[in-house]
C-alpha cells in the first residue's frame, strides 16, 4: 500500500514539472516585465506572471490607473441613497487577480521602512485591516500600471512619506 502511495507521489511530481516547464516556456518572452514587476515591494516572480497573465504588459487598454483598479475589482462601492450607507464591499472581478494583489499587499505591509508598509499602517488605525490591505492593493497595482505604461523601475517613496506631507515639506 505504502509503495502504490510513493508510486502515485512520484507521478504527480513528474507532472507538476512538466507543468512548471511549460509555464516556464510561456513565460520567456515576458522574463524582462517579470523581472521589472518583482522590484515592488511583497511581489516575488509568481505574483508577477500571474499579474501579467491577468493584465497583460499592453496598458493602452486602461486609459488611467482607476480604470485598471475598477476592472480589477479593487476599488470600494459606494452606495448610498436618501443618507442611507449600504454595503461598501469590493466587488466580485477578477478573482484570481486580486487574490494575488491581496496576497503580495499582506507582504509588502511587512516590509519594513517601505511606503506600502507606512500606508498600511496609516489606513489601519482609521478603517481597519482589510480596507487597509485592499487600499495597499490598489497602490501595488497603480505601481504596475505605471511601470508597465511608462517602464520604469518601483520608486519607493519611503516610510516617512506621509510625516514629509503632513508637514509641507
Amino acid at each position: 500500500m505504502l509503495g502504490l502511495h510513493l508510486q502515485q507521489i512520484d507521478a504527480i511530481d513528474v507532472a507538476i514539472a512538466a507543468i512548471d516547464q511549460e509555464v516556464d516556456a510561456q513565460v520567456e518572452p515576458f522574463r524582462t516585465t517579470v523581472h521589472l514587476l518583482t522590484t515592488i515591494p511583497g511581489v516575488d516572480e509568481l505574483s508577477a506572471c500571474v499579474i501579467l497573465a491577468e493584465i497583460g504588459d499592453d496598458m493602452s487598454r486602461f486609459p488611467t490607473a482607476g480604470h485598471l483598479i475598477s476592472w480589477a475589482g479593487l476599488c470600494p462601492r459606494n452606495d448610498e441613497s436618501a443618507g442611507k450607507r449600504r454595503s461598501t464591499r469590493m466587488r466580485k472581478a477578477a478573482a484570481w487577480l486580486k487574490t494575488t494583489l491581496v496576497q503580495c499587499a499582506w507582504a509588502a505591509a511587512r516590509k519594513k521602512a517601505s511606503y506600502l508598509q507606512a500606508q498600511f499602517h496609516r489606513l489601519r488605525a482609521r478603517r481597519g485591516a482589510k480596507k487597509a490591505i485592499g487600499a495597499v492593493a490598489a497602490s501595488i497595482l497603480t505601481a504596475v500600471y505605471e511601470m508597465l505604461k511608462t517602464g520604469a523601475l518601483y520608486d519607493d517613496l519611503g516610510s516617512h512619506h506621509f510625516d514629509k506631507r503632513g508637514k509641507g515639506k
